[in-house]
């Protein structure tokens, strides 16, 4: 019984509902022949007749009209279970695990969550701050949908993008070095740099690239939140090398001012990313379209950026 075709039941249910060899041939799109060999198999497999002929007819036996039932039954749950219902935002229960950076938090997490309650109003929501070694992790853990920066896909995930820009420094808009219109390597490592630690790799590229010169900068910060990291900014003579979305959008919320690089840095890239277990799951579907749109919308985002 283990090893039952599925095929095998379909056609024992036509001749049930039939009761004539040539007639369930038709339905099945097969030869007479062939459902004789299949009424064979199954009554050796039921070790009952089934079909017993009175006539000109195929009487069922008691034996076949209990099957019968149960495989009405039991076809409708399987026709069920291959068709997945249209998915319903608004009927969608559970939660939703987004991660990214506290900035990302800040100021377009709120937006994410309002277009949430609004369209799928029984979500709730669950953000995590990203860290670099989270992406091995995607297929054990229950973040379903991250943000980070990459310079190209990243391995072992679905992902699409989102934008590009380059890293600037960002200083306090009365520090000694804002009045410059460019700014030199001395320039750079003069002054201690904060580091902000949360989210994505954001000073591997000017790290290297210093690096190549013989140089290093001086850390005097390292701290995992933007607001943070934009306060201690604006009350020192600290730099803070930044995506340059990052830095023209918080120079509207703090007195700082921000420059290009003496040096030259590939593109940051910013992509969403999931696992690839999501990649047909309807809920899923959804909600990234979701997330991806405000992304590119919304004015905080490096896909308005990008975009434009």
């Amino acid at each position: 019984m283990n090893n039952i075709n599925l095929n095998l039941l379909r056609s024992l249910k036509v001749l049930l509902d039939e009761c004539h060899v040539s007639q369930a041939a038709n339905k099945l799109n097969i030869t007479q022949s062939a459902v004789s060999r299949q009424l064979s198999q199954l009554r050796e497999l039921f070790a009952d007749p089934l079909l017993v002929r009175d006539g000109n007819q195929l009487i069922p036996t008691p034996k076949a009209l209990q099957l019968q039932a149960k495989l009405e039954h039991w076809f409708v749950e399987l026709d069920e279970l291959m068709v997945e219902a249209e998915f319903e935002p608004a009927q969608w229960k559970g939660e939703f695990v987004l991660a990214s950076s506290d900035y990302v938090a800040q100021f377009i997490l709120p937006e994410i969550v309002e277009a949430m309650a609004v369209q799928s109003p029984q979500v709730s929501v669950k953000y995590c701050l990203w860290q670099p070694d989270l992406l091995s992790q995607m297929a054990e853990s229950d973040i379903q949908l991250a943000s980070t920066m990459s310079p190209e896909p990243p391995v072992g995930v679905s992902s699409v993008l989102i934008g590009a820009d380059y890293p600037v420094v960002a200083m306090h808009n009365q520090h000694p070095l804002a009045a410059q219109a460019e700014l030199s390597v001395e320039d750079l490592l003069n002054f201690a740099h904060i580091k902000v630690i949360g989210g994505g790799d954001k000073d591997t590229y000017i790290d290297q690239a210093l690096a190549k010169l013989g140089h290093q900068r001086r850390i005097a910060l390292k701290v995992p939140f933007f607001s943070a990291a934009f306060r201690s900014l604006c009350l020192s003579q600290h730099l803070m090398v930044v995506p340059e979305h990052i830095a023209s959008n918080l120079q509207h919320h703090y007195d700082v001012v921000y420059k290009r690089l003496p040096v030259t840095t590939p593109l940051h890239k910013y992509w969403l990313l999931w696992h690839a277990k999501y990649d047909n799951q309807a809920s899923h579907q959804w909600a990234r379209n979701l997330v991806h749109a405000i992304m590119t919308e919304t004015s905080y985002s490096i896909g308005y950026d990008y975009k434009s």
